[in-house]
């Protein structure tokens, strides 16, 4: 059932400045908020973002949609008993989930419509690849974690608001509200991409002399192209 008016509605916080007319990533760092718990396995990208709202190639305006089908009922109102439309959850910037997130259809809207929620981190025990990996290419920090590690995450998540996680991106830690710390392993270059604010085009873009010089180099050699 489609939300009206749902890719209308602002961004809730914005991830993508611009300059010279191409998206710039946000940085990651570290993330203090509050995380929602969504102890479900196997949510695919139809659920994080239905079909209905892929016509759009704008990166805003997503965040409204995100979840809609259990975020709403069928007429359209809040669905009270879903996670993010609890008071304590309203403005959750992590989200702590069940296995298999992510799987199902490569849709880059998924990570485009939690960006545009506010969410900047997903904890689960496993990630579908194509949707990690469209993560790092957004500004979003995936985390894989143990079994064990999810469960007490997810408690913590379960106090509501008064309990927040940090993620410290550059020790690879996180960080309960009662001090406990775990940690967390990461590909080095994709560590650096997001402490960075690289996406594709911007880790390009850094190359740029080299590009031009060997443009130049050709340009010389075969004037004729």
């Amino acid at each position: 059932m489609r939300h009206e008016g749902a890719l209308d509605f602002p961004a809730r916080t914005r991830h993508y400045a611009r300059r010279k007319g191409l998206p710039i990533m946000d940085k990651f760092t570290h993330l203090t908020g509050v995380a929602a718990p969504l102890p479900i396995i196997n949510i695919d990208t139809d659920m994080i973002i239905p079909k209905q709202y892929l016509k759009t190639i704008k990166r805003t305006g997503l965040g409204s949609a995100l979840f809609s089908e259990m975020r709403y009922n069928e007429d359209g109102t809040e669905n009270p008993d879903f996670v993010l439309n609890k008071p304590a959850y309203r403005k959750s910037t992590i989200i702590i989930a069940g296995d298999n997130f992510g799987c199902g259809s490569s849709r880059e809207h998924a990570p485009w419509a939690l960006l545009d929620f506010g969410v900047r981190c997903v904890i689960s025990t496993s990630f579908a690849d194509i949707f990690y990996n469209n993560c790092f290419k957004n500004g979003i920090l995936p985390i894989v974690v143990t079994p064990e590690q999810l469960k007490l995450l997810m408690d913590d998540a379960e106090r509501g608001s008064n309990a927040t996680i940090s993620v410290d991106l550059e020790s690879q830690t996180i960080k309960g509200p009662d001090g406990g710390t775990l940690h967390f392993d990461i590909d080095p270059s994709r560590k650096h991409t997001l402490l960075e604010g690289l996406d594709d085009i911007a880790q390009t873009m850094k190359e740029g002399a080299e590009i031009s010089s060997y443009e130049q180099k050709i340009s010389n050699a075969r004037p004729w192209i």
